[in-house]
């Protein structure tokens, strides 16, 4: 019998024979086979190595850390940007047509009728291919929206509808099993014709076949495209650049923040509801590049009474690290009274409270001596806190006017300041998640 690997007895010799074990008197009275002395040779050695333990190894350790930092590290943001282009329907089947005819029978065929067979045959294997492989890629490399990072997935969620997106996915990838299916049952057909007459009939029954199935359902090729160009033009987010969020009523001036702030050129018009999405600038401030994002105003209402539009600022604040830039106008100029505005407030100040938090108070050239109050005005619980408010907005808030340029430099300083705390945050993040 070869003896058993050092490695695994660490010096132990084996007898190639049966021995007898000895009792305390020396008496032989057991028998013992080679097998089990290995057996109980790896035993020993191995309690040995773990010291009298079965603890995991060092190894095993640092593999299960390194899993662990794995699965806290954050999602990335930028799946839009990776995906394919898709080609217009009509491309398509054009594209794939004129591939399909130029394809030639195999050489070598002398036969007329087994040559056109083989030639129909082929053309229908090609025309089925060259529709069916772009939208397999298309299905494959438009991602799960399960495995996107929150944020995005509420940007598909919220811009397309709920489910629409699997839903076009879920028919592009129908469309191209029936491509296959009926591709592949003209081809068989065409290749088992008896003459070459019977074989080109069936080459054009097959092209006109798969031609009216792609007609009839084109449509979806084109609702991806569609969905393709929305998410590239989304707004890209990096989590690792502190950002700062506008927030807050309709028409508070929000817009015309960003553009004085930053490199943004979002709409500015002066009714409700201008900014259509999320939209993004960036601030350069001491060779530091810093994001800025305008969102869609709130309303006083449930989350559930809530538009998309609205639902979309409350995703950003609830999915990205931002610091926030809370905007008041009590002039009465945006139509949101400063009652409501204030409920507003309140609900997200202590929904988000852990974000870095500034509060400014625009169009401070129209404020008057006497608060602005209106008729729908609701009396409020805190009636002192809301007439505070109603004067001078929350406390330490910055009264700034876009028109007469007033307290715009001390709101940019602030911000700046804002800004590096809210890089400090991210970084004490990262280097809590590294450990």
């Amino acid at each position: 019998m070869k003896a058993p690997s050092s490695l695994f007895l660490k010096g132990h010799v084996l007898p190639s024979s049966i021995f007898l074990l000895r009792n305390s008197k020396g008496t032989p009275n057991v028998k013992m086979h080679p097998i089990w002395c290995l057996c109980k040779a790896i035993q020993t050695n191995s309690y040995e190595i773990s010291n009298g333990s079965y603890h995991p190894t060092v190894q095993q350790t640092t593999e299960k850390k390194t899993m662990e930092k794995l699965s806290r590290k954050v999602e990335s943001i930028g799946a839009f940007q990776k995906l394919p282009i898709v080609m217009p329907s009509i491309d398509i089947i054009g594209s794939a047509l004129r591939k399909a005819r130029k394809v030639s029978p195999t050489k070598g065929i002398a036969n007329i009728a087994k040559r056109e067979k083989n030639k129909g045959a082929k053309q229908l294997d090609a025309l089925m291919k060259e529709i069916a492989v772009p939208l397999r890629t298309y299905v494959e490399n438009f991602p799960n929206k399960m495995h996107l990072h929150p944020y995005e997935r509420s940007l598909i969620e919220l811009t397309l509808g709920d489910g629409y997106y699997e839903m076009v996915l879920r028919k592009v990838d129908s469309l191209r099993k029936r491509v296959v299916s009926v591709g592949k049952e003209h081809a068989s057909l065409c290749a088992k014709s008896s003459s070459k007459r019977e074989a080109e009939e069936r080459l054009n029954e097959g092209l006109k076949k798969i031609e009216e199935i792609f007609a009839q359902e084109r449509k979806v090729v084109d609702d991806l495209l569609g969905i393709a160009k929305t998410l590239r033009a989304m707004p890209v987010i990096n989590l690792e650049t502190p950002t700062l969020c506008l927030v807050g009523a309709p028409n508070v001036g929000k817009s015309s923040l960003v553009h004085v702030l930053s490199t943004g050129k979002p709409e500015i018009c002066n009714y409700p509801f201008t900014t259509r999405g999320i939209l993004m600038g960036h601030i350069i401030l001491n060779f530091q590049k810093f994001q800025v994002t305008d969102t869609p105003g709130l309303l006083r209402r449930h989350d559930e009474d809530r538009n998309n539009l609205e639902k979309l600022t409350l995703a950003v604040l609830s999915h990205l690290p931002t610091a926030v830039l809370y905007v008041h106008d009590l002039s009465g100029e945006c139509g949101t009274s400063p009652s409501d505005q204030f409920s507003i407030y309140k609900e997200l100040r202590e929904r988000f409270n852990g974000h870095l938090w500034l509060d400014v108070v625009s169009k401070s050239d129209l404020l008057k001596t006497s608060p602005v109050v209106y008729a729908t005005d609701e009396p409020h619980p805190s009636q002192l806190e809301l007439e505070k408010y109603r004067k001078s907005g929350p406390n330490g808030a910055i009264n700034v006017s876009v028109k007469t340029q007033g307290g715009l430099h001390e709101l940019k300083q602030r911000v700046h300041e804002l800004l590096n705390l809210q890089m400090a945050k991210i970084n004490d993040i990262s280097n809590n998640q590294e450990k």
